[in-house]
């Protein structure tokens, strides 16, 4: 039975990774809530403590390491049956020390691929898909028939460091769709990016794509989650109403957009970035800040909750 008024509890958490890009995780003790699951490090806050004081000495007293350089990531908000917790969890990628359990805890350094191999509290789901998702998306716009000039466009945009893509075509019916599928594809994979297709999701399992990228029309028609957990999911959504459908679902990311005025949609109102703090805060996973957005405006999308930006014109930058 859930508790009347249940201990409400707020805590830094931290996804600290190496130069290998493996991420730390550690062991509850088995005499504590959830016990003997994985976790990522971190503690409670300290009456009157920031949350980044927090989690430099949470990371100290832990595991033995010295942050040099952070940033926010994603917040959680969970319901367990005794407790509700909120876990602001930052990510480290330049810290100093070698990390040690010095509470005597199990610890060890996980590629994120392999975190579905280890067992975690239900609050940290969203903190795993965050960490396995990039800072970037590009959205691709319409190939239009200039296909040799578009590919040599995609493979620059990867070259710079996209690793995950939409490829974004209104009529993907038409003849064609599948051959350039597959050079997208070839291009994608040969440089370790993921695809994702902006269409029904049964004609990306067939394709081969690395997942789907839902419209908000398709997102709001489905009752569930249309493709296993091998396949990456996002959505399109434009207020609370799609993106608490699109946590219903349990699906990998959300685009919220848009949050500048944009020339595609010159009617639509933009939502700014108090508007996407709004719906970061209250979505249980990972969201990309879309419309107008480009490289200068990934700190601000961090501050504001977002996973990072999402953006066509913004990443699709001449070869």
């Amino acid at each position: 039975m859930k508790a009347d008024n249940p201990e409400r509890i707020h805590v830094a958490a931290a996804a600290v990774f190496d130069d290998r890009q493996r991420v730390l995780i550690c062991r509850r003790p088995s005499h504590v809530h959830q016990g003997g699951l994985w976790e990522f490090p971190g503690g409670k806050l300290e009456p009157g403590e920031t949350i980044e004081s927090a989690l430099r000495r949470e990371l100290r007293e832990e595991v033995g390491i010295s942050v040099i350089s952070t940033r926010p990531l994603i917040r959680v908000h969970h319901d367990y049956p005794d407790r509700n917790v909120l876990l602001d969890v930052w990510r480290v990628e330049r810290f100093s020390g070698s990390a040690a359990g010095h509470e005597g805890q199990p610890i060890r350094w996980v590629l994120p691929g392999e975190l579905g191999r280890y067992r975690f509290p239900a609050a940290n789901t969203p903190i795993i898909k965050a960490v396995g998702l990039p800072e970037r998306y590009l959205i691709t716009p319409e190939p239009g028939t200039e296909v040799d000039n578009f590919l040599v466009h995609l493979d620059a945009a990867i070259r710079r460091g996209v690793t995950l893509v939409q490829l974004r075509v209104k009529k993907p019916v038409l003849p064609g769709y599948r051959d350039l599928v597959k050079q997208v594809l070839g291009i994608c994979h040969a440089r370790k990016a993921r695809l994702l297709l902006n269409a029904e999701p049964s004609l990306a399992l067939e394709l081969g794509a690395d997942g789907v990228h839902l419209t908000s029309s398709r997102l709001l028609a489905l009752r569930e989650r249309p493709l296993d957990s091998h396949h990456l999911i996002g959505a399109s959504c434009h207020d609370w109403h799609e993106l608490e459908h699109a946590c219903a679902m349990d699906l990998d990311f959300a685009v919220v957009s848009p949050v500048r005025e944009t020339a595609s949609h010159p009617g639509a109102k933009a939502l700014g970035f108090t508007g996407l703090r709004d719906l970061t805060e209250r979505a249980d996973l990972p969201v990309y800040a879309l419309g107008g957005m480009a490289e200068t405006d990934l700190f601000s999308a961090f501050e504001h909750g977002a996973q990072g930006i999402a953006a066509i014109r913004g990443l699709w930058l001449s070869p």
